[in-house]
């Protein structure tokens, strides 16, 4: 399996915020978010190799029942991640696999955390990955197959107030229940987030989502590992 890094720290976004966990993070990404904070697995990936039994011995050894699968995208290596999850599953272990919700897989995980990309997340218009990443960020058939067999979340990178029309033309389409949504502001630096914690938190009061910090910025800012 293609990875990037494990570390053992505290879920920084979303349902689980503030819970002990170990993060796994897998290597490569289907898609090329402009802002991506992880470019490591996506933009110029790590090409490291793991075994399965490498890696659930690297898991294990922090005694941590929660264990955040993320990426890069983890259903990219659906074979591998099957296999992963099941073993961590038979140990006892809370799975949570974060994803772009582009590809569906069955998979034994206890929470899908689903972050669709908005159009904010496009790279610039003449990049050459520009038409391909438009063309692939949302997957509406995608999210609807894990909204029906998992418990979710559903993540929304929101960078300003605009975007809120997008999240709305979605979740009628699909449709997402209200109180699944989260929202996060986008930013890698507690500079770039502050100014936009307030307007985000008043429209997830008046629509009903919820809102997530990005906890690990607020703490460590633009670092790895934590």
């Amino acid at each position: 399996m293609k990875y990037s890094e494990f570390f053992h720290t505290i879920q920084g976004e979303g349902k689980l915020v503030g819970v002990p966990s170990v993060f796994f993070r897998t290597s490569y990404c289907n898609l090329r978010c402009g802002w991506c904070d992880s470019a490591y697995t996506s933009w110029n990936p790590e090409n490291k190799d793991i075994t399965l039994t490498e890696a659930v011995e690297a898991i294990t050894k922090y005694d941590c029942k929660h264990v955040v699968i993320t990426g890069g995208e983890p259903f990219i290596q659906v074979k591998e991640l099957t296999q992963l999850c099941q073993e961590l599953d038979r140990r006892g272990h809370h799975i949570t696999i974060e994803t772009n919700a582009t590809i569906f897989a069955p998979v034994a995980a206890h929470l899908i955390s689903m972050s669709p990309k908005l159009r904010n997340s496009n790279p610039p218009s003449d990049n050459r990955y520009f038409g391909r990443h438009e063309r692939g960020r949302i997957h509406p058939d995608v999210i609807q197959q894990f909204l029906d067999r998992y418990e979710c979340q559903v993540k929304f990178v929101v960078d300003q107030p605009a975007d809120l029309a997008e999240i709305q033309a979605l979740q009628a389409e699909i449709p997402i229940p209200a109180e699944t949504i989260v929202l996060m502001p986008q930013g890698i630096t507690p500079e770039e987030l502050a100014p936009k914690q307030e307007w985000l938190v008043d429209i997830c009061k008046e629509h009903g989502y919820r809102y997530s910090p990005r906890v690990h910025v607020d703490i460590w800012g633009d670092k790895r590992g934590v």
